[in-house]
């Protein structure tokens, strides 16, 4: 079998893996009860294939005390996904964060991170669609020492 033939094999086979396992991850998205932006964001990621379970409260702040989300990252919503390197540890998708950065995220961990995050609510985000118009935000990469680094530019 020549080398092309061996590489197509493999990507295939890392396609079929990655494509496998995001339609077994399962999100659970802490939200308040009347947010529509936020249910737009579940539907965003359901149609994307991740699984969803939605739990509605009045109150999130102890949600995302909880799991290290810091004032100045906090959005409207709240993600978290089983790690698999550590039991009871969960990786923290905070705000609109578009499907496509969920998956690359827990496809491939960075050292050191613990999630993502869009502050705020910007325009044109997953939920947050207004017309055609696209608002230039950053998906944060959220770090286990407090800091966090620039994931992806969005609309740029």
């Amino acid at each position: 079998m020549n080398i092309r033939i061996k590489a197509w094999i493999f990507i295939g086979l890392i396609s079929s893996y990655t494509t496998q396992s995001m339609a077994e991850v399962s999100m659970t998205v802490y939200k308040t009860p009347s947010c529509g932006c936020c249910q737009k964001w579940v539907d965003h990621l359901t149609e994307n294939g991740i699984q969803t379970n939605v739990i509605a409260l009045s109150d999130l702040a102890p949600i995302k005390s909880k799991h290290g989300v810091q004032g100045r990252y906090r959005s409207c919503h709240t993600g978290l996904v089983a790690t698999e390197y550590s039991e009871g540890k969960h990786y923290i998708f905070e705000g609109h964060i578009p499907a496509k950065y969920v998956e690359a995220f827990l496809a491939n961990p960075p050292a050191g991170a613990f999630g993502l995050s869009v502050p705020g609510m910007p325009v044109g985000s997953p939920g947050m669609e207004v017309g055609d118009r696209l608002d230039y935000y950053q998906v944060l990469q959220l770090n286990e020492d407090g800091s966090s680094s620039v994931y992806a530019h969005v609309n740029q």
